[in-house]
């Protein structure tokens, strides 16, 4: 789970991570932060890699949390790059809000996606289709509205990774 070292959406981030861990999957925090990534209301939550040491072959899917915090993220080459090889390698790739952006930044192979809603500009600019609902699946990614789609948007990417991990 990639969290912003600051003002990360905390609903997106406890939703996701409960859904996450009632499923008994689990979960890494990778950041640029020194240690603790900070939420727009102060929760905080421990970084247990840093971007550069996420390798792909080491991890089934990945997700992009959302916040104020993500938009220094967009066009951040490390993350576009770990994106790259988790697409090259058809693992999954989530993305939920303003996070959304940085995959359709990377260049990847997708066709259509949502987001928060004031970033459908953003999104279309990078020749993706914006699409006004919860959860959207364009080939191996999930993309997630804003807060009130965590719940779904996890349970989504659950079904979908089930699927990917009988199939290595």
């Amino acid at each position: 789970m990639i969290l912003p070292a600051q003002e990360f959406n905390e609903q997106e981030y406890s939703i996701i991570s409960q859904e996450l861990a009632k499923a008994d999957k689990k979960i890494f925090i990778a950041s640029d932060a020194h240690s603790l990534c900070i939420g727009s209301n102060g929760q905080k939550a421990k970084n247990d890699i840093q971007f550069y040491n996420i390798h792909e072959s080491n991890f089934d899917g990945i997700i992009f949390i959302g916040g104020k915090g993500v938009l220094k993220y967009w066009d951040n080459k490390n993350l576009h790059s770990v994106i790259q090889k988790f697409q090259k390698q058809k693992k999954l790739i989530g993305a939920i809000c303003s996070a959304v952006i940085i995959p359709a930044k990377s260049k990847i192979d997708f066709s259509s996606a949502t987001c928060f809603p004031d970033n459908k500009n953003d999104l279309e600019k990078e020749g993706i289709t914006y699409k006004d609902e919860p959860v959207v699946i364009s080939g191996n990614i999930i993309t997630g509205r804003d807060p009130l789609a965590a719940a779904e948007f996890a349970k989504m990417f659950l079904y979908e990774l089930a699927k990917k991990v009988r199939t290595y």
